[in-house]
């Protein structure tokens, strides 16, 4: 499996009172698939997949697997979890639900100790479905969880059928590095840093995950469509914008205030669910009129 282009990690849509709001999804993918987004990685990060019960995630994936179909777009449900039997359950939630893949964080209480723990680990995850392509989401700020993963590529490869590649929210480029040159495998390396995605290109990465594509999707084409032309000057013009977009809600409280800018683009996916802040409607105008001074809402055609 290799994946090209912008797969965005969507916010999970919730109501007003905070439960969840699975009809809010088909806009959701309409409005990514309108912005030349190719995929989805549902459910991890930026979905709220901790604040989500298991019966939620299962029915969000539901949601998912009707609308990426509709939508043409590729489908990865995130399954981690720190309970294997619920895991299991999503698995097979992710499967029934028609997901073209699924990936998982490493668990992130009681922490594997090296690569070949976590392999083990994960080759009891996928068991329901040991075929459909699997994503290691390798993400140490969010887990605490800093393994070798070279040796976790090479050791899945050998033990899960399924696996394909990583979702590489990493900073340690070098390592990223022997993993592309690894002369017997070569995995599917997703790029999990939008902020620098001119950097992921130059390193090898032909796809990208991110939280900004969401909302910020016209942002990064130009970037794609410069670097494939060796147009380096015009790249890292657009990837500035990014930046400075990035920068006004990682000022503010990233994850609420990205979640809160899909209403400002038209896709109301409603508020973040507590321990995440809570946003007044002056928060709103407030964050609004930051991101039109900089040019965002020209930049995006919102």
């Amino acid at each position: 499996m290799q994946l090209n282009g912008l797969i965005a990690a969507p916010h999970t849509p919730f109501h007003t009172d905070h439960s969840l709001n699975p009809d809010a999804v088909a806009p959701l993918a309409a409005h990514l698939a309108a912005n030349g987004v190719n995929g989805v990685f549902v459910a991890g990060t930026t979905g709220e997949c901790q604040s989500l019960t298991t019966a939620e995630r299962g029915e969000l994936f539901q949601a998912w697997g009707e609308s990426a179909r509709v939508n043409g777009l590729t489908f990865i449900a995130h399954v981690g979890h720190n309970c294997l039997p619920d895991g299991r359950t999503l698995v097979e939630s992710a499967q029934s639900a028609g997901a073209d893949a699924i990936g998982a964080m490493a668990p992130t209480f009681f922490k594997p100790a090296d690569a070949a723990d976590l392999v083990d680990w994960f080759s009891q995850l996928v068991a329901p479905a040991p075929r459909l392509p699997f994503y290691f989401y390798d993400i140490p700020p969010m887990t605490g969880v800093n393994i070798d993963t070279t040796e976790l590529v090479q050791r899945a490869g050998e033990r899960i059928e399924g696996f394909v590649g990583v979702k590489y929210t990493n900073s340690d480029r070098d390592q990223l590095r022997a993993i592309l040159a690894l002369p017997n495998h070569s995995p599917d390396m997703l790029w999990g840093c939008d902020e620098e995605l001119l950097d992921g290109l130059g390193l090898g990465c032909a796809g990208a995950v991110g939280s900004s594509y969401n909302f910020a999707a016209p942002l990064y084409h130009p970037i794609l469509k410069a670097y494939a032309e060796g147009d380096l000057e015009t790249a890292q013009l657009w990837q500035s914008r990014s930046v400075a977009v990035i920068d006004v809600l990682k000022a503010r409280g990233y994850m609420e205030h990205a979640k809160a800018v899909m209403g400002l683009v038209g896709v109301d996916c409603g508020p973040a669910r507590s321990p995440l802040g809570q946003l007044a409607n002056e928060d709103k105008e407030s964050l609004r009129d930051e991101l039109a001074a900089l040019g965002f809402f020209d930049w995006v055609g919102a």
